[in-house]
């Protein structure tokens, strides 16, 4: 996996591609993490588009994020959901709860 971070406007985008696994999943909790809970990142949003495959442990990762941003009153959006990552998250009921986008620019978007 790797995951790459862009700063805009009082948002972070990160854009992530690979697996995100019980081996990778660490990887993606930090940066995510500190982005949320230390530097109070208003909006934070995951490019989802080049992710082949996510596992519970992943699914576990994005639900982490997704409480930080809630506990720091910040806006956590994922876009670019391929059919397995959508699915995985339909599985798991949580599209009900996270803020999906289709594409960047709705996630950017005021």
């Amino acid at each position: 996996m790797q995951i790459s971070a862009r700063h805009l406007d009082k948002m972070t985008v990160f854009d992530i591609s690979g697996d995100i696994d019980l081996s990778t999943s660490p990887e993606l909790r930090k940066p995510l993490l500190r982005e949320l809970r230390e530097l109070r990142t208003p909006r934070v949003i995951l490019n989802l588009k080049a992710v082949r495959y996510i596992d519970s442990s992943g699914v576990a990762s994005l639900v982490e994020g997704l409480k930080a941003s809630r506990d720091v009153g910040s806006r956590f959006i994922l876009f670019g959901l391929n059919t397995t990552v959508r699915e995985v998250l339909q599985l798991s009921k949580l599209v009900r709860i996270f803020e999906i986008c289709e594409n960047e620019e709705q996630a950017v978007a005021p």
